[in-house]
């Protein structure tokens, strides 16, 4: 029986390669992830719903079948409870409004992960409709750092981050619709990958997600598992909105391939003009000269984007789409949502939807394309542009909740329809401030469909993990393959663990 201490000094991969040569069973797998979940979770609250007979009923089937051709069987993994519907587990997106909503098919993604051979054993937290940098949804409660678990894990993924630190899964789901995938990668000290837009599947129900800025993958703890795992589930399904050129080679043969001398731009300034803690400064200026010393040209510079349009625009994203996203939940239950079942901040952000017009969310998503095209000449100068991939520490549980103040006074925008006064007041640069201030780095690729990475290289003086940010032209993901395998083999950080798996 493999221990807990030999489970996770392994990652997926490894453990899938034990698998396949019968020297561990599907079974024991999922056992020790679920013993350890059982243990773990009533101190960080990572995972929301559980699937463990479905899980061992999986394993067993396994057991007889032949793996040899499966990336990863009987690895446990977990699902992000929100867009992809696990068939017969319910899918909340972390709100009341759809708190016993149980969808009766699998999403193409999910199918793919099944053929790998993973098993699910669950769904973790989400902030609601995954829309904060934090987990602490009214409907779950928060999830907890396991670096440290007076502070958050982040968000969106914040459950899937924590899992997978609190050491329950060598991977997790997760999706990136402005930094969901790479800040909890920050702050939990993992490897996260955003992919370029169209990378992965949408269907069978979703096209274009958030307009396009959201892409799916997976938070690691290893980049051959981030790699394999793209390999094993990239392309396009049957009327995609996006069909994108299928890489040259398998992305875990990028990783063995040397990258080269890359042209690198570093820049450490907030694009909303916001202040940036000294220790992630710092992070990039060490990054800078590890880089330096793999032989790549480095130097300070910044694409020419105009950082709070850009942030607005993202804003009028937020909400069109809330707007948007209770109407349809509306439609699925076959009821008026009620506004008990929506948070506070979640309804301000409706009416902000309704005060919205068409003209303004067109002209907003065209700056997306504006922005896309400069990042295009930039990257005819430069491979990768590299900044902090947060501003700050990963911040207190409860300290960006909306205090009682706040709360009445979202009560009041909602009861009154006051959308449209807020619209014509300087309230919206102050809410751009406000939510961005502390990850105002990682939307800009998801707006431009960039592939962009958190590379977990350096912990701060409190012993919280630090991660640093890549982005590459579109479509490049193998440049970031392989600077990421160089860096993981100049600066490890598999072995970097919490204390509480200690």
């Amino acid at each position: 029986m493999l221990s807990f201490e030999e489970y996770i000094s392994l990652d997926a991969t490894a453990l899938a390669d034990l698998v396949k040569k019968k020297e561990v069973s599907p079974t024991e797998l999922v056992e020790i992830s679920i013993k350890r979940l059982e243990e773990i979770n009533p101190t960080i609250n990572a995972v929301i719903s559980k699937t463990y007979e479905y899980a061992r009923e999986r394993a067993k089937k396994l057991t007889s079948q032949n793996l040899s051709n499966k990336a990863f069987p009987g690895v446990p993994f977990l699902i992000k409870d929100i867009l992809h519907p696990l068939a017969g587990v319910p899918l909340t997106m972390g709100s009341k409004s759809l708190k016993d909503y149980i969808p009766e098919k699998d999403s193409e993604l999910i199918k793919r992960y099944k053929n790998t051979g993973l098993i699910i054993i669950g769904k973790t937290n989400v902030p609601e409709f995954g829309l904060l940098a934090i987990t602490e949804p009214e409907l779950f409660g928060p999830t907890k750092n396991p670096w440290n678990t007076k502070h958050s894990p982040g968000g969106s993924s914040g459950g899937s981050a924590a899992a997978i630190a609190g050491g329950v899964t060598p991977i997790a789901h997760g999706n990136d619709g402005g930094g969901s995938i790479r800040i909890p990668s920050s702050y939990c000290g993992l490897f996260g990958l955003k992919p370029s837009r169209g990378r992965l599947p949408t269907g069978p129900d979703n096209g274009e997600i958030w307009q396009g800025a959201v892409n799916d993958h997976i938070l690691a703890r290893s980049v051959r598992d981030s790699a394999l795992m793209l390999d094993s589930t990239l392309g396009e399904d049957p009327g995609a909105p996006y069909i994108i050129e299928k890489p040259e080679k398998p992305y875990i043969e990028e990783i063995k391939i040397d990258p080269g001398r890359l042209r690198i731009a570093f820049n450490t300034e907030s694009p909303i003009g916001t202040n940036v803690n000294e220790e992630h400064k710092n992070a990039i200026f060490k990054t800078a000269k590890i880089l330096e010393k793999l032989g790549h040209y480095v130097e300070e510079d910044k694409p020419e984007i105009d950082g709070w349009k850009l942030a607005k625009s993202y804003l009028c994203l937020y909400f069109g789409e809330v707007n948007a996203s209770i109407k349809e939940i509306s439609l699925i239950r076959e009821r008026k949502v009620k506004s008990s079942e929506i948070e506070s901040l979640t309804r301000v952000l409706y009416e902000m939807g309704r005060a919205l017009t068409a003209g303004e969310f067109v002209i907003s998503k065209k700056y997306w394309n504006c922005a896309a095209r400069i990042m295009g000449k930039f990257h005819e100068k430069y491979d990768i542009y590299l900044t902090p991939t947060v501003a700050f520490p990963p911040p207190l549980i409860g300290e960006l909740l909306p205090n009682k103040i706040e709360k009445l006074l979202f009560a009041l925008v909602h009861r009154c329809r006051l959308g449209k006064l807020i619209k014509s007041t300087k309230i919206i640069d102050t809410i751009a401030k406000e939510s961005l201030e502390r990850t105002p780095f990682t939307q800009l690729a998801n707006l431009t469909g960039q592939p962009a990475m958190n590379v977990p290289l350096f912990l701060d003086k409190n012993g919280l993990p630090i991660g640093v940010h890549f982005m590459t032209k579109n479509g490049s993901e193998n440049i970031l393959f392989r600077l990421a395998a160089q860096l993981e083999k100049e600066r490890p950080w598999f072995d970097k663990i919490p204390k509480l798996i200690k």
